[in-house]
């Protein structure tokens, strides 16, 4: 069968950890990826490095109090699983996932020494009943380092690795199928792409130089999603959510195009939940491109107003930070390309934050100087910038003015000026009642309780039309393309398995390829911190598993 005892197909996350788990047992891989070697990683690179852990110290230290049957309760009641048999997978790898958040995830990576922002975040907070989406406490705990410290104990397995022989990786090797024999899986075919000099995550070229065929044992399909093919995106986009825009950004780069998954499917794996996506409504186009389309997901606090295109607010509980998929699926359902948030200088200052590892130099960098900036009044440096160079950012002394300013961006006049003072002056009453009805107002009061929120990320109340928390800001939020919940659907052990529930052999599939654990462990929403960690989880899980069974 060849030299190898796995081939493992994509370089990032998930498929770096089931290479490492291999290595440390010993066992011969060929890891393959059609990017050039400066894109080692993929996807998780770019990441904020965020994870969802359970009843961890941070939590405790800041008197979080979690448990393994809270979290699950939360992943249940924002994934809805059906009854009917076809998430019986996805429910496994679920409570199998809370379970390792809860238990050994931290401890295994703080053995290799990956490290977390002491100010656990609190992401997707839901807004609706106990039993519905959305997180019950903070549970986002950024790495120290983001993204790239997520992968850094994981290139050092492969870089020592292949240092002493022990790993074979060849970059720029596309895969565009898999070889089966006798109804198993035995291999790999694909093109060998020219070289190309394309930095990290920039689009390279696809100019085949000639085939390439591989026999192993066993094959791992680590290969992403489908979010840069947009039109395979909306293709799959469900009816009944409405239409995705014709003008959408894209949060990924452009070599997540869906093949691995094809690839799967033609050699008779079951890919299941297609029409399960996670995209965000939050994006706003990067003034300093690296992809096709590159766009970045503010990351809001609680206080900014959510306005649809035409300027009325989104229903509660759809305010900022709540439940993405629900905003998302409210700008589908009207068929417009964008909304807005509207806030003040304060707001702007105190609450926005820019999803990657590329916009959070501080942490990225792990640099104490500055990263206390972030308690100081006013923006954090790279989103006051990135506010500056944004087209999508416009601002106003006056809610005309902002109106205007919002209209001459779109082209289109769908804002009503006096409209819009009206709704800034009905919460600014609200405000300023110290209690109030609204619900947006009162969320954000309840925000401010827990420490971290107090501290870093949601300001104190005040009227946005106050003079001395001016000017005005409008952000237009167009939708980001970014994660795949369905996959291939797997067992417990990360096999493959065929439409009629049988394990395809010589078959494994990992990560977003597998709907991060059976095809899809979120169900039809996601927590948050759940897609690194569901790549960390899938890539141990079947790297160890496959290793016990060669």
């Amino acid at each position: 069968m060849g030299s190898h005892d796995v081939v493992v197909v994509g370089a990032g996350l998930a498929g770096l950890v089931a290479t490492a788990e291999l290595l440390d047992a010993g066992r011969r891989v060929l890891l393959l990826d059609a990017e050039p070697a400066a894109s080692l990683g993929g996807q998780a690179w770019w990441s904020f490095g965020g994870l969802f852990l359970v009843g961890t110290p941070e939590q405790r230290r800041l008197g979080v109090r979690d448990s393994p049957e809270l979290a699950l309760a939360d992943w249940f009641g924002s994934a809805a699983f059906a009854d009917d048999g076809s998430d019986r997978w996805g429910r496994a790898w679920a409570e199998a996932f809370v379970h390792f958040a809860a238990g050994e995830m931290r401890a295994w990576l703080h053995a290799r020494g990956v490290r977390w922002f002491p100010l656990v975040q609190w992401a997707e907070r839901g807004g609706y009943l106990a039993d519905g989406h959305g997180n019950s406490v903070p549970r986002f705990h950024i790495t120290w380092g983001t993204g790239p410290a997520v992968l850094e104990p994981f290139v050092r397995t492969l870089l020592d690795a292949h240092a002493d022989g022990r790993v074979e990786v060849r970059t720029r090797h596309r895969v565009t199928g898999l070889v089966t024999t006798d109804g198993r899986v035995t291999g790999v075919r694909g093109d060998v792409l020219a070289p190309d000099p394309a930095p990290r995550g920039a689009p390279s070229t696809r100019r085949a130089v000639r085939p390439f065929e591989v026999a192993a044992p066993a094959v791992v399909v680590a290969t992403g999603g489908i979010g840069a093919d947009h039109e395979l995106v909306r293709a799959a986009w469900p009816a009944s959510a409405g239409r995705l825009p014709d003008r959408m950004l894209q949060g990924v780069p452009d070599h997540v195009d869906g093949s691995g998954i094809a690839a799967a499917r033609d050699a008779g794996a079951h890919v299941v939940h297609a029409d399960r996506m996670w995209h965000y409504p939050e994006g706003v186009a990067d003034p300093a491109p690296v992809w096709s389309r590159h766009g970045v997901r503010i990351l809001p606090g609680p206080s900014a107003l959510w306005l649809d295109a035409d300027g009325h607010r989104l229903p509660p509980p759809l305010f900022p930070g709540f439940d993405s998929l629900g905003a998302l699926r409210h700008v589908t359902g009207r068929g417009d390309d964008h909304s807005w948030f509207v806030l003040d200088r304060t707001v702007l200052g105190a609450e926005l934050a820019l999803s990657g590892s590329d916009q959070n130099p501080d942490l990225t960098g792990r640099s104490v100087p500055a990263l206390a900036q972030r308690v100081l009044p006013g923006a954090v440096g790279p989103v006051e910038e990135f506010a500056r160079r944004s087209p999508d950012f416009v601002s106003a002394g006056t809610p005309a003015g902002l109106a205007a300013a919002m209209n001459a961006l779109t082209g289109a006049d769908r804002i009503d000026g006096d409209r819009l003072a009206r709704t800034i002056e009905a919460r600014d009453a609200q405000v300023a009642t110290g209690l109030g009805k609204d619900l947006q107002v009162v969320a954000t009061a309840q925000a401010r309780r827990y420490v971290v929120d107090r501290l870093v990320r949601v300001a104190p109340p005040h009227r946005m039309l106050d003079p001395a928390h001016g000017p005005l800001h409008a952000v237009r939020l167009q939708v980001l393309t970014r994660k795949t919940l369905g996959g291939v659907a797997t067992d417990l052990e990360g096999r493959a398995l065929r439409p009629d529930g049988e394990v395809l052999p010589g078959l494994w599939a990992v990560g977003e390829a597998a709907g991060f654990g059976g095809g899809g462990v979120h169900g039809h929403r996601a927590l948050e911190g759940t897609f690194l960690g569901g790549c960390l989880f899938t890539g141990r899980t079947a790297g160890r598993a496959l290793a016990a069974t060669l």
